[in-house]
């Protein structure tokens, strides 16, 4: 099968059918039944240069087929410098429908493998094993990007007929570990896996984890709920594991953390197409969290276009520091400026590595945070309210507070109720970060620096008093690259090393 027929589809149908964003359909490719063996067709096409989103490759499954593969190559045509080469990602839905967040979602490896397989017992990573069931299939090709000259495609479809086979049985990871009761708990919130386009498996990333003295890491594969079902084996006393899903859309990503086992949300949405809302509601009715990651990964369709409203955390750094941390970290605190001054909820920032394979640093960085127990709903609930704070490794700690001239005292991500010209001592605690720099920084910007000697612990305090500071928060930095601290504040030229460990904010003053 050549050159088979594309049908447009508008926004508005497919806000209505499949998601949001410019889709074609295509003519179906039928099979006939059969008792044994494979049958396999085979369909060629081409994009054309524009903005489409998806296209779908409707495929007939006759009743008594036991598997469903799919493989597909597409072209690469040389492109002038600084033009986008084609690019295209694969995914599946089954019988039940490709409608927007309906339950035919089957699985998504994005550009990450050309050919996955289906069966009642087992599936390609990335995919969910399940009934073959007769109906109509869609196979989606997504033309991340597609170069002047066009995008060839060549997708091969090849069914296998005979008995379905034992029933898959998902393994999902239990909702608590052995804690300590209240008190602050590491953890990674940000990972993937051979499940999307990671090359850690499972087991590799736990291992990771428990090296890496943490308590709890939550999985978020791009764009599928694949993983869920094999964390089980995984978790145990020492480590929580949460389900969860990188929701990776044309602008940009974010994370679910802590949908339930077996839940997937969908991607097929742009920010213009008004959806967002919906989306996380979903997420919160499952009591997870919504949270914008890396907000200026420079990779297409990375960069964050929804806004902020609804969130429950923005990610601020990503990975090992760079320059797009540094610009996150910078917009989030005119964030919480926002919010004080037009008073509204302020918005918690979290850190993670986004591991994929294993040269990344699992832990780096990661949060931690204050929890009544080492449970999924404990952790979450922590997360949510700001009471953590980001660490670069187990070997950085912190202790931050405020307390009133009345003896009243809080924590990151609390108020401390007192008097506008009421004296505050603020205090901050740290360790292991040797010839470190110290900030104390409020909604006017840095107020103390200080540097830690080659022990790298040392205790800083600051007095103000609400009136002039709605809020205080902590960065400190390690040294720069020649081992030096960052000038100080009174220099031009400021710079810092790297982050070694940055709070949420501790509120000063009545609401």
């Amino acid at each position: 099968m050549t050159d088979v027929a594309m049908t447009a589809i508008t926004r508005r149908g497919l806000l209505a059918a499949a998601g949001t964003g410019t889709i074609i359909a295509l003519a179906p490719m039928s099979f006939a039944a059969a008792a044994t063996g494979t049958k396999t067709q085979v369909v060629d096409g081409q994009i054309a240069p524009g903005p489409t989103d998806f296209v779908y490759l409707p495929v007939n499954v006759p009743r008594g087929v036991q598997q469903i593969s799919v493989s597909y190559s597409y072209s690469k045509p040389a492109v002038p410098a600084g033009t986008p080469g084609n690019s295209c990602d694969i995914g599946i839905f089954d019988a039940r429908g490709f409608d927007f967040s309906g339950p035919g979602f089957r699985g998504w490896s994005g550009g990450f493998r050309t050919e996955f397989s289906i069966s009642r017992t087992e599936a390609t990573p990335g995919y969910l094993p399940g009934d073959v069931m007769p109906g109509t299939w869609h196979i989606v090709l997504g033309p991340y990007q597609v170069a002047p000259q066009g995008m060839d495609y060549h997708v091969e479809v090849t069914l296998t007929y005979g008995d379905a086979g034992a029933k898959y049985v998902p393994a999902y990871p239990p909702t608590r570990a052995k804690g300590r009761g209240r008190d602050w708990y590491r953890g990674d919130c940000h990972l993937h896996t051979v499940y999307s386009d990671g090359r850690n498996l499972p087991a590799d990333v736990a291992a990771g984890a428990r090296a890496a003295g943490l308590d709890f890491i939550v999985s978020t594969d791009h764009n599928t709920n694949a993983s869920h079902g094999a964390w089980g084996p995984y978790a145990g006393d020492d480590l929580l594991i949460v389900t969860g899903e990188e929701v990776t859309t044309r602008n940009g990503h974010w994370l679910a953390l802590g949908t339930k086992p077996g839940q997937w949300v969908d991607w097929r949405f742009r920010a213009r197409d008004g959806v967002f809302d919906r989306i996380q509601q979903q997420v919160h009715k499952a009591g997870g969290l919504c949270v914008s990651a890396h907000l200026y990964c420079p990779w297409i369709a990375s960069e964050w276009k929804f806004g902020f409203e609804g969130l429950d955390a923005t990610e601020v750094w990503t990975g090992p520091w760079g320059w797009d941390d540094d610009a996150a970290v910078s917009t989030w605190a005119n964030l919480l400026a926002a919010a004080v001054r037009e008073k509204k909820r302020w918005l918690p920032a979290m850190g993670n590595s986004d591991a994929h394979n294993p040269g990344n640093v699992i832990g780096l960085p990661h949060n931690v945070v204050l929890a009544d127990d080492l449970t999924k709903d404990a952790v979450l609930a922590g997360l949510r309210a700001g009471r953590s704070w980001i660490a670069g490794s187990a070997g950085v700690d912190l202790e931050f507070t405020a307390t009133s001239a009345y003896g009243r005292k809080a924590g990151i991500g609390e108020r401390l109720s007192a008097q506008a010209r009421e004296q505050v001592t603020v205090s901050l605690r740290v360790s292991g970060v040797p010839n470190g720099t110290v900030r104390i920084l409020t909604d006017e910007g840095q107020m103390l620096q200080s540097s830690l000697d080659g022990s790298g612990a040392g205790t800083v305090t600051w007095l103000t008093t609400p009136q002039a500071a709605a809020f205080v928060r902590a960065e400190v930095r390690n040294p720069l690259a020649d081992g030096t601290p960052g000038h100080t504040s009174m220099d031009p030229s400021l710079t810092f090393g790297a982050m070694a460990a940055l709070t949420n904010p501790i509120f000063l003053g009545h609401n």
